[in-house]
């Protein structure tokens, strides 16, 4: 946090922006923007190639969310523990591309159409299903993915 600088007898002036700062972070944002489009339309291909039926349990929004968060288990394994990456990779394809592809808002508008249609039982069963699924794919992707490299390595 800054603090304010006095322009003299009580007058205060904001302090001076950041520029350093900024010129760091800007191709960081640039990354996640470019990779968040791109996650997102490779998610909205996905509902086009298997649309879920209307009222029915969202197996695609489902789907989607758990190879997702699958595939977020194997590359924090690799970039993290195998080979180091440019400090680009994780914002572009971590939060840009996986964080546009997965789609937990998605997720809450469905469960939420699901509750509103008085479909009460598969509403609570994919509201609880859906980051069971995830969280239980990303931890199997890394064990795998460390079992498959070390597998490799011996």
């Amino acid at each position: 946090m800054t603090v304010p600088r006095t322009g003299g007898v009580g007058r205060i002036r904001p302090a001076a922006p950041e520029r350093a700062r900024w010129s760091g972070q800007a191709p960081v944002v640039a990354v996640v923007a470019l990779g968040g489009g791109t996650g997102a339309a490779a998610r909205y291909a996905a509902s086009l190639w298997w649309p879920a039926p209307a009222g029915g349990f969202p197996w695609t929004t489902f789907a989607v969310n758990a190879v997702g968060c699958a595939v977020i288990g194997v590359f924090m394994v690799v970039v993290t523990e195998v080979r180091p990456a440019h400090r680009l990779v994780r914002p572009f394809f971590g939060t840009g591309v996986l964080g546009g592809f997965t789609t937990f808002s998605t997720y809450a508008v469905d469960s939420r159409s699901l509750f509103a249609d008085g479909r009460v039982r598969t509403g609570l069963a994919y509201l609880a299903a859906t980051p069971l699924a995830a969280l239980t794919a990303v931890w199997l992707a890394a064990w795998a993915t460390r079992r498959f490299l070390n597998w490799r390595q011996s």
